[in-house]
């Protein structure tokens, strides 16, 4: 098992895990890394390989303490050092080269591009100079020696100074004339003499060229001359070489055109105009300007008046990206780029490179306006992505599940109701999956569907227990570590459960409303115990995608949808208001959107592509690694589910109860269950003892019947196992039977 990097690193400095957007057409800071434990080198931690570095808290000799030694207090009580205070400020500092130069990979990229640029430049002239170019200079070249022997007459008899003659004797000037006469002819004197003199030696240089000089430079001379010509007698609308790029508007930008911006916006008055606290400079591909806003005015304002702050600078507003400044609340940082940059497509994603990836650490998901890495994490949350149709929305959901299946300790549910390919090769690696909502094959997608989240359920309540009984040098606080996650024998590993067009499974007419309930269950609790939830969907109004259900995700992704009450509805409530608005985005900005609640800011994602053959080449390298590491299970290694035991279980516990029989050990019910229907209950028991009654708690859980410590006398001494109550077991049966005579 190899241990390389988890993916190609991006182009920042040492000592940095990710970048974000700095400059966005809505405001953006630096996200922070999530606060997770940093794995050991190379993005691999073994199950109990961090178990000798955390201290027994227990034991207070552990933590290098004695018995009435003084304890420090936490180091977050006291405030902030000089040091650290002038480390804060020091951000602020502008870099004295940039990072193309300092970092060898952005000097490598660029060289690249150098290469890749004037390689095409050269090709593209050089296909075209035998067919187009010397025909069109051979064309030319009669035009241009007429042109330049009239430039050269009107030159020599002083052409210019006629129509000033001509006007001294319109104004019967005599003086005037005789004055402008006599400058005449002494100019064509000379004039005639240096154009003489030039024709005699420009005669004697191409005889002594003709004679002496080598055919290849004679060759050259002509070449050179006739080209010389050619150009000179070019039409002004034709140009003589074709431009082998594009070139973009540009405008450059003064002091002039922001104030004029500024003013047209309303965002002066007449007393007060805008301040430029930092000189207008290039910034990349665009502009930086920072101005400070007239008392009164605020970041709030400036971006209420984004589209007629574009129309006074004569740029689309596509193309103006707004910062705020954390100093001033009426400074402003702009960041006006030479073209669109949000219709310039972010690329491969990286992942094709990555051996594996840790799903602890953020993963590279896409890019900002500016060409910065996005990173994107997924613990401790659920995401929402929603968007018109033919969007990206499929492949932005679609990259953050490859970088799970790059993971082999993650757990991946995979359920799509549109049926397309898109998820299909998912099959490989997915623990449970299913397509559309039409039974085919014998397989009922939706029932397939219900069960995986009942399935999903009873693991996540059963996960909550386990954690809180785990000891503090294994579970510290209680929570999911990467350790836990990764220890086989515990069985909580990272999970993520997709759901592509949710609305499909939601207007279920039979499952909707149970499948809605346990969605919103999922959303809500599961993120805690490293149960992640990602839906997508095109419709999320509250019929399609209700909003019990969209507000349960903390981070929402908004790609371009139709309307700003749309963008609000996927955003959350008050987005507008804050500037965030996706209907904003334009059809030509596929596989953009808006990111919320992933950290504490907003910004805009131009999430990396990885098509049909990309998204197969990962998954197939996926499931070997899965395979490798021993971690492939549920429909991926052919181990289906057992549907008949959530739907049998009940009735199945209750015939193997004794009359009279109050409380019962799991244990004990497992094995009577064996003894009943060996073909269903036989694996449980074969497990031992701690696992037998586990996987009862499990099946029982979905229908409300919990597990308590039951003591009894055996030999004279009190054994306490967990087991069930008849009780508990008699009132899920009879809210089972409610619900079937309902329906």
């Amino acid at each position: 098992m190899t241990e390389n990097p988890v993916y190609p690193p991006p182009n920042e400095p040492e000592g940095t895990d990710e970048r974000t957007a700095d400059v966005l057409l809505f405001p953006l800071k630096k996200t922070p890394a999530p606060d997770v434990p940093e794995a050991p080198a190379g993005g691999v931690v073994k199950p109990g390989e961090w178990e000798a570095e955390l201290p027994d808290t227990d034991d207070p000799e552990a933590e290098g303490l004695s018995d009435g030694a003084p304890v420090d207090p936490p180091r977050e009580v006291y405030p902030p050092s000089v040091a650290e205070w002038m480390e804060a400020r020091d951000k602020t500092r502008l870099p004295v080269l940039p990072d193309w130069v300092k970092l060898p990979d952005q000097r490598t990229a660029v060289r690249k591009w150098a290469v890749r640029h004037y390689s095409a430049v050269i090709g593209y002239h050089a296909v075209r100079l035998p067919c187009i170019y010397t025909p069109k200079i051979l064309w030319y070249s009669p035009r241009g020696a007429w042109r330049w022997s009239t430039a050269i007459g009107r030159w020599v008899f002083d052409a210019e100074g006629k129509g000033l003659r001509l006007a001294s004797v319109a104004n019967e000037d005599a003086a005037e004339y005789l004055k402008l006469s006599r400058q005449r002819n002494d100019r064509v004197r000379l004039r005639g003499i240096v154009a003489a003199i030039a024709s005699l030696v420009g005669l004697a240089a191409t005889l002594t060229l003709y004679v002496m000089a080598p055919s290849w430079l004679l060759l050259l001379a002509v070449a050179t001359l006739t080209t010389t010509l050619g150009a000179v007698g070019a039409p002004a609308d034709r140009p003589l070489i074709d431009l082998a790029k594009v070139t973009f508007r540009k405008r450059r930008l003064s002091s002039d055109i922001v104030i004029r911006a500024h003013e047209v916006a309303g965002l002066t008055s007449k007393d007060q105009s805008i301040a430029f606290p930092r000189p207008i400079g290039r910034d990349g591909d665009g502009w930086r300007v920072v101005v400070d806003l007239p008392y009164g005015k605020s970041f709030k304002d400036a971006l209420n008046a984004h589209t007629k702050v574009a129309s006074g600078m004569d740029i689309a507003a596509t193309q103006l990206f707004l910062d705020k400044d954390e100093t001033s609340e009426r400074r402003v940082s702009y960041w006006i780029a030479d073209r669109d940059p949000l219709a310039v497509p972010s690329g491969k994603s990286p992942l094709l490179g990555a051996t594996r990836v840790d799903f602890w650490k953020p993963f590279p998901w896409g890019v900002d306006e500016r060409g910065n890495p996005v990173m994107a994490t997924m613990l401790w949350l659920s995401l929402l992505v929603g968007a018109v149709p033919r969007q990206g929305k499929t492949f932005s959901a679609r990259t953050i599940a490859l970088a799970a299946a790059l993971d082999p300790y993650v757990r991946l549910y995979v359920f799509d109701g549109k049926a397309s390919p898109d998820w299909r090769k998912f099959a490989l690696v997915a623990h449970r999956i299913g397509f559309g909502i039409v039974p085919k094959n014998g397989i009922d997608p939706v029932g397939h569907l219900l069960t995986s989240l009942r399935e999903l359920k009873a693991d996540v309540e059963d996960r909550y227990h386990r954690l809180s009984e785990l000891p503090l040098h294994i579970c510290p606080e209680g929570k999911l570590t990467p350790e836990i996650s990764r220890d086989k024998k515990l069985n909580m590993p990272l999970t993520l459960f997709v759901v592509d067009e949710v609305q499909e499974y939601l207007q279920h007419p039979e499952h909707g409303k149970e499948i809605l309930s346990l969605l919103v269950y999922l959303a809500r609790v599961a993120p805690a115990v490293g149960v992640s939830v990602m839906t997508s969907t095109q419709k999320p109004d509250d019929k399609a995608c209700p909003s019990e259900l969209r507000d349960q995700h903390q981070a929402r992704f908004a790609l371009r949808v139709g309307a700003y009450q749309v963008s609000d509805t996927i955003l959350g409530a008050g987005s507008y208001s804050e500037g965030l608005d996706a209907s904003k985005l334009l059809k030509s900005h596929k596989g953009v959107g808006l990111l919320k609640g992933m950290s504490d800011d907003s910004g805009i994602v131009r999430t990396y592509l990885a098509d049909g053959r990309d998204a197969e080449r990962v998954l197939t390298r996926a499931a070997a690694l899965r395979e490798a590491e021993g971690t492939l299970s549920g429909d991926a290694a052919g181990e289906a589910p057992a549907p008949e035991v959530s739907a049998t279980v009940l009735d199945d516990v209750a015939q193997v109860l004794g009359k009279g029989e109050a409380k019962v050990w799991s244990e004990t019910i497992v094995d009577r269950l064996a003894d009943l229907r060996p073909d269903i209950y036989g694996a449980w028991a074969e497990l031992e003892a701690k696992p037998k009654a586990e996987a009862l708690t499990a099946a029982l859980k979905p229908y409300g019947v919990a597990t308590e410590q039951i003591g009894r006398r055996i030999d004279g001494k009190t054994v306490n196992k967990r087991g069930i109550k008849r009780e508990d077991l008699a009132a899920a049966i009879t809210q089972r039977n409610e619900k079937r005579d309902a329906g």
